[in-house]
């Protein structure tokens, strides 16, 4: 796993009941931990940092989403089930500088 792939996690629900598979991107993969951003299919929840992508062979997203850059979560590695694909070399690039903003980095 590296940053930019697309990855399934299981999310819980809020009442701890039961959980979701849910895709997710990876920023930082270490030894034991991802650090990954949550997608979603709620593109009414746009923010600025946000990137809407639409489905490809290549990042195996099955419809339009989002990428909430700004939802940003710290995982064991263990919790990615499976790799649906990755970014391109053009978002992986829109990812970087929508960070830099979101961190207000120069």
């Amino acid at each position: 796993m590296k940053k930019g792939d697309i990855v399934l996690i299981p999310f819980s629900f809020t009442n701890l009941k039961g959980n979701k598979l849910r895709p997710a991107l990876i920023l930082v993969n270490s030894e034991t931990d991802i650090t990954v951003c949550f997608i979603t299919t709620q593109l009414k929840w746009k923010e600025a940092t946000d990137l809407e992508i639409s489905p490809s062979t290549r990042n195996g997203i099955k419809k339009n989403t989002l990428i909430r850059v700004s939802k940003i979560a710290t995982l064991d590695k263990a919790l990615a089930l499976g790799k649906l694909g990755d970014l391109d070399v053009e978002l992986e690039d829109e990812l970087n500088k929508n960070l830099k903003l979101l961190f207000i980095l120069n």
